[in-house]
């Protein structure tokens, strides 16, 4: 789960990291009010996406007075950004940042996340801020180096040292950037944030750090416990079909194909995407029902995947372990009926009560193709919809 820049870094704040004053608005009307709350005569206007490389598209300007001020937050709102993150659609902006403006001698990049490969919490430093740290990775990774430690209570000094010494500060920085890496390690294990990405970490001409950029993002299956993070959500940055699904405890993330699947355990989902890619087709969705789905998730995930409208055909992919294939069969039929299915379906069933499950579905009197195997069905949902 992602949050908004200006929530980032009031949670920075609130674990003692620097960052400039700022005020977020909803509506032009606020300006007048929030802005007296500042002490400076510049200001930054940012829109508020979860989305990178805003600055590109037009959605951070520095301002010189209040009507300047005014004059670009009233084009930014509405405004549909599109960035290299967003996609072609974009998205609307419906709330902006407003900070006072810093006068910036150096930018560095300083981020704090999981590291699932080794199972430790890695810190990313580079001198190179400001930029996608991608690009600096890809042409001059001697510029970026990382810091893996084991996850205790703080980090240890030792550690600080290696992770703030490709930046070179003088003593005072040295003090402020070793709170700030143990208030982002902090963030990171009291919250179950998954990745803190300060972009960038400045240097002001008078010498101060400050965080002048922020990004976060938090491990869904841990929202449970952290419901003040949870507040933070904000579900117009969400795809509306993904809100839906995650009403429903389904897995779902919505592609750009032709062909939705439902399956059920994420390596078999993977395999059923590929196998449609591998016959010349793109996947509408990544769905996984999970091992347990009873016949209302199955239908819930049928109608998910029908919401689409990039959507000519279905491929239904379901090994039973704990989950019966006549549940799915059940449940697969009451949505195509109550949906008045238009589209081609494709079904294999494998596994637990299988062959009741075919016998459910082959008596339906819809227009159901069955198929034998993975290979089998990506065959038949392909050569469907052609």
């Amino acid at each position: 789960m992602n949050i908004h820049e200006y929530q980032a870094k009031i949670l920075l704040k609130s674990f003692g990291a620097p960052v400039s004053n700022g005020v977020v608005i909803f509506s032009l009307d606020e300006i007048p009010n929030k802005i007296k709350q500042l002490d400076s005569k510049e200001y930054v206007v940012k829109a508020q996406i979860h989305a990178g490389g805003r600055g590109k598209a037009g959605g951070v300007k520095l301002v010189k007075n209040i009507d300047q001020l005014k004059e670009e937050a009233s084009k930014m709102f509405g405004k549909i950004l599109k960035t290299h993150q967003t996609g072609p659609e974009g998205k609307e902006v419906k709330r902006l940042y407003i900070e006072e403006a810093s006068d910036i001698s150096k930018e560095f990049y300083l981020s704090c996340l999981v590291d699932r490969q080794s199972s430790k919490i890695a810190f990313i430093s580079s001198t190179e801020g400001g930029m996608d740290i991608e690009k600096v990775a890809a042409e001059t990774p001697e510029k970026i180096i990382t810091t893996k430690i084991n996850m205790k209570e703080n980090v240890q000094i030792q550690d600080i040292d290696k992770i703030i010494k490709i930046f070179n500060f003088n003593e005072n920085q040295k003090l402020v950037a070793s709170k700030l890496v143990q208030s982002l390690y902090k963030i990171l294990i009291e919250k179950d944030a998954s990745l803190i990405e300060i972009n960038p970490l400045i240097i002001t001409k008078d010498e101060k750090l400050v965080c002048l950029d922020a990004k976060m993002s938090f491990d869904e299956n841990a929202i449970f416990r952290r419901p003040e993070i949870l507040e933070l959500r904000d579900l117009n940055e969400e795809e509306p079909a993904e809100v839906e699904a995650s009403k429903h405890d389904l897995a779902y993330i919505k592609l750009n194909g032709s062909i939705g699947c439902m399956v059920n355990g994420a390596g078999l989902a993977m395999a059923t995407m590929d196998i449609i890619k591998l016959y010349g087709e793109e996947p509408a969705n990544f769905l996984d029902v999970g091992g347990g789905a009873s016949k209302e998730k199955v239908s819930a995930a049928f109608k998910l995947i029908l919401s689409d409208k990039n959507v000519k055909g279905i491929l239904v992919n379901i090994f039973g372990g704990i989950m019966r294939c006549d549940i799915i069969a059940q449940g697969v039929i009451e949505a195509a009926k109550e949906t008045n299915l238009k589209v081609p379906l494709v079904v294999r069933l494998a596994g637990t009560n299988f062959q009741e499950g075919k016998d459910i579905l082959d008596k339906s009197d819809l227009k159901i193709l069955s198929a034998s195997d993975l290979n089998d069905a990506a065959k038949k949902i392909v050569k469907a919809i052609k």
